[in-house]
C-alpha cells in the first residue's frame, strides 16, 4: 500500500457515510435559513485513519452560497452526528466537517483554458489528421 493511499475499510466507510449524509440532508427539515430551501450534493466524504473524522465535500445545486451552505452544515454537525449514530453500525461516530468541493469549478476553468483559440491550436496540430500529412508530402517518392 502506498503512503497515504486510504485502506478499503476508509473507502468503504468514506462511501457509507455519504450515502447517509445526503438520505439525512434529504430526509431533514432544518430551521436554519441558509438549509432550508436549498439542494445539497456530497460528492465525496473521505474519513481518517482512525475513523474517527471524516470530511464531506459539498455542493449546492444551483449554484446557491457555497460559503453559506457550508457554514450552517458545519453549525448542525452536532445533529449530524447524533443521526449518523442511529443509523451506523460503528465503533465510534466520525466527527463530520463539511467543506466545499471545487472540483466542479476546476474541471470548468480547464475546459475554458483547453477552448481558448490559442491552445486549440497548438493541441490540434499533433493529433489532426488533416495537418499531419502535410509536412512530409513529397519525401520517399
Amino acid at each position: 500500500m502506498r503512503l497515504g493511499a486510504p485502506s478499503q475499510r476508509q473507502l468503504r466507510v468514506g462511501e457509507e457515510l455519504r450515502h447517509e449524509v445526503a438520505r439525512i440532508l434529504e430526509h431533514a427539515h432544518f430551521r436554519d435559513p441558509d438549509l432550508a430551501s436549498v439542494s445539497i450534493t456530497v460528492t465525496e466524504v473521505r474519513v481518517s485513519p482512525d475513523l474517527k473524522n471524516a470530511t464531506a465535500f459539498v455542493t449546492p445545486l444551483g449554484g446557491g452560497d457555497m460559503e453559506r451552505v457550508v457554514a450552517a452544515l458545519n453549525r448542525a454537525q452536532g445533529y449530524f452526528r447524533g443521526q449518523l449514530g442511529r443509523s451506523l453500525a460503528l465503533k465510534f461516530v466520525p466527527r463530520v466537517t463539511f467543506t466545499a468541493d471545487t472540483s466542479f469549478d476546476y474541471s470548468t476553468r480547464i475546459e475554458e483554458v483547453l477552448h481558448r483559440p490559442d491552445v486549440e491550436r497548438d493541441l490540434g496540430v499533433e493529433g489532426d489528421p488533416e495537418t499531419e500529412g502535410e509536412g512530409g508530402a513529397g519525401r520517399g517518392t
